[in-house]
Order: structure tokens, then sequence, then C-alpha cells
């Protein structure tokens, strides 16, 4: 059934002449993903970190597809800095209308926009913000259906990379997220094998 749901997604991009575009939300703290590395024999490797606070990096990204064109990574960064009055944890609906009129100018045609039913996206701001943009069709994934997503992939291929790393402030955790993504960017053969892992036919109908 959520398969199907996905294919009629494609059909209208399809119909439409526009890009499919699939987004999804990351976030990463100090704190690095722990991953197998080499260590002496009866010696467990112990890698510092600082963990302290909520510091984290905040990512969205979009994955986008148009037959006869090469994929598409089109991402943005939000910093939380810690505990301040006020403060933004993460995106806004403002900041999704951002990251899609960026991609609406970087693709240079209409967008058939897939993500999930996170409450941002489905807030009424976010709907008077879809609203006015003409160019933009927006379908919700089936719930649970993580695996029908291929940011997915962007995040587990970003955080194997990451795993043991120290890095001691937010500035240079963002700038190694920043050049760890913009590699992705220049691999279209990696933003294929994640849509095709997700089993989906990207072809057109």
């Amino acid at each position: 059934m959520e398969g199907r749901a996905v294919a009629r997604h494609k059909k209208r991009a399809a119909d439409l002449g526009a890009w499919l575009c699939f987004e999804d939300e990351a976030g990463q703290g100090l704190r690095p993903p722990k991953g197998r590395t080499w260590g002496r024999r009866g010696r467990t490797p112990v890698v510092k970190v600082t963990a302290a606070g909520t510091k984290r990096v905040s990512m969205a990204a979009l994955i986008c597809t148009k037959a006869g064109r090469q994929p598409r990574l089109i991402y943005r960064i939000h910093l939380d800095r810690g505990p301040a009055k006020g403060r933004r944890k993460g995106f806004t609906e403002t900041d999704y209308a951002r990251l899609l009129d960026a991609a609406h100018q970087q693709l240079g045609g209409p967008i058939v926009l897939v993500w999930d039913n996170l409450n941002t996206h489905v807030s009424h701001t976010m709907r008077r913000l879809i609203a006015a943009r003409p160019w933009l069709t927006v379908y919700q994934l089936p719930p649970y259906a993580p695996e029908f997503n291929p940011v997915e992939g962007v995040w587990s291929h970003l955080k194997r990379s990451l795993a043991n790393l120290t890095k001691h402030s937010l500035d240079e955790l963002t700038a190694l997220v920043k050049t760890r993504l913009k590699q992705m960017q220049y691999r279209p053969h990696l933003i294929e094998g994640l849509t095709a892992k997700t089993g989906l036919d990207f072809q057109p109908p």
C-alpha cells in the first residue's frame, strides 16, 4: 500500500514535468556516533568527547529526481547553541519554505514534494506557505514508512562518516558536517544508490 502511494506521487510529478523531491531532517550533537575501530588486543580504544549541554547541528535535506536528469541533494543547516531564552531549537515553517524556494530556483521547475507528518510540515502556517507557491505540490509519506524516504540514507551515510570523531566546538562540527554533505552533492551515483535502496521505481511510468 505504501509503495503504491509513493508511485502515485511519482506519476503526478511526471504528469507535471516536475522534480520529485523527498525531504527529511536529522540532528547531530557533539557526542559522535559510535563505530568499530582498530585497537590493541585487550585495550578498548577510548575517545574523549565534549558532550555537555544541548548544542547540536540540525540538518534538513532534499533528494530530488527527474527523468533524464542527475539526482540532486540540496540541504540547509541550523545551529542550536544551547539554552537561551526564546532560542529556536530546529527548523521552522519559514525555514522549510526558504529551503523549498532555493530548491525551486536551483532546479528551475515545479516540485512535487514528499515528506513525513512532522507537526511543522502539517501546521496551518506551513499549509498557507505551500498554498502561496503554485509550483509546489505536497504529499505526506504514509505513517511509519521511513524506508521509502531516500534522505534517510543521507543521514546514515553521514553519521557513519562521523563515527568516533571528536569535535570540541559546534563550529568545528558544523564545518565537518557541511564538508561531508557537500561531498555527497558531487556524487550523483551515491544519491542514485540511496534512491535505489528504497526499492521504488523512479523511472517515468
